[in-house]
């Protein structure tokens, strides 16, 4: 055990340059990389931590991603999505790839997402 504490003590006086040097020599020697090293080693210190649950996103943001044949169609339907008049919606489906409504739920989204592509634009949810 005592050897392991010296070893800790070593590796912890590393600098990046070092530890990113030893980390190549790991790779090297044995075939691993170190981020799997890194999760094997915290698995058992860290396992209630790493068994929380991932938080589900909850707001989207419309995107879009290009206007299409029918920029006109487009332009009118972001007009309805945000209420912006027609040189400000026009401006926005000019300069896509572009924010259309930001904060909204998911099933809000896609509904947004599909009206936009049913007017000949290509949009995206993030």
């Amino acid at each position: 055990m005592a050897n392991l504490e010296k070893i800790v003590d070593d590796l912890s006086g590393l600098t990046i340059l070092e530890a990113a040097e030893l980390a190549k020599l790991l790779e090297s020697k044995w075939g691993v990389s170190a981020a799997a090293a890194v999760a094997v080693a915290a698995g058992p210190a860290g396992g209630a931590a790493a068994a929380a649950p991932v938080e589900e996103q909850t707001e989207f943001t419309v995107m879009l991603t290009a206007v299409g044949d029918k920029k006109i169609e487009v332009i009118k339907e972001v007009r309805a999505i945000t209420a912006l008049g027609l040189k400000e919606a026009k401006d926005l489906v000019e300069g896509a790839p572009k924010a259309v409504k930001e904060g909204v739920t998911k099933e809000e989204g896609e509904k947004l997402k599909a009206q936009l592509e049913k007017a000949g634009a290509k949009a995206e949810l993030k």
